[in-house]
């Protein structure tokens, strides 16, 4: 993929969402200048600026260390959070209210980060936490709260959330 392209893999996943078109662009562009040691001192600059405006100003925590296929899709960014650690795949739709991330266990130590296969709708105000996998095709419902492992092509509803139909 050449580098136009990748800078540009979500843009026709969030037409008409132009808010969504720049966090993604800053973001793929984050991820170039991440990859070598020499650019992080280089663009460290860009770094602290890509922070202030898409994490403190517009309220969407993408961390440079995170792992995103091509073509997500963000609806009503505001109040996501992602944790770095976490593996979302291609074609997936995160919404607004959205916090996915690790969670605390009871002897002090951290989870791993859940892993999100491919075309993955997840709803507003939905949190995934944990070492959890979501398979591909799966919708997750509106405020649901994940914290096992959901499979592929199905959907998933409530707190916690529980498999309603597979497709």
């Amino acid at each position: 993929m050449n580098f136009f392209a990748y800078l540009f893999q979500d843009w026709s996943a969030n037409r008409q969402n132009f808010k969504a078109q720049l966090v993604l662009f800053m973001f793929r562009l984050v991820m170039v200048f991440n990859r070598y040691t020499l650019t992080k001192i280089i663009f460290f600059p860009y770094f602290m600026l890509y922070r202030f405006f898409v994490e403190w100003h517009l309220g969407i925590e993408l961390p440079r260390k995170l792992t995103i296929g091509k073509g997500l899709s963000l609806y009503h960014g505001q109040a996501l959070v992602v944790n770095k650690g976490t593996i979302i795949g291609e074609n997936c739709v995160l919404r607004n209210g959205t916090t996915i991330g690790h969670k605390k266990l009871a002897d002090g130590s951290f989870s791993a980060c859940p892993r999100i296969g491919n075309n993955v709708d997840i709803g507003a105000n939905v949190c995934i936490i944990g070492g959890v996998t979501i398979g591909d095709n799966v919708v997750i419902g509106a405020g649901s709260v994940v914290t096992k492992d959901v499979p592929a092509d199905c959907v998933a509803v409530g707190n916690p959330a529980r498999v309603l139909e597979k497709k």
